[in-house]
């Protein structure tokens, strides 16, 4: 299990600009939706972005406090739209 901010301190180390949402899918902490914006994220692809996020999130998801993970990962103008 992972809080919504210990995972949220994980990705502002990668991405200190980072708005993060943390959605519990199941009840248990550790089947979570991520919702992550920055500017990290300009100019780099899907899959790069996601892989970003994995990055940043290596340790809770070898540890398995992290099951399953759900990323959507936008630039701050993607935000808006």
């Amino acid at each position: 299990m992972i809080t919504a901010d210990t995972l949220t301190t994980y990705i502002r180390q990668m991405f200190p600009d980072a708005a993060v949402t943390v959605i519990d899918k199941t009840g248990t902490q550790d089947h979570l939706i991520v919702r992550v914006t920055s500017g990290g994220f300009l100019g780099k692809n899907l899959l790069d972005r996601h892989r970003m996020v994995y990055q940043a999130l290596a340790v809770p998801m070898k540890d398995g406090r992290i099951h399953a993970l759900e990323i959507t990962a936008t630039t701050p103008d993607e935000a808006k739209t």
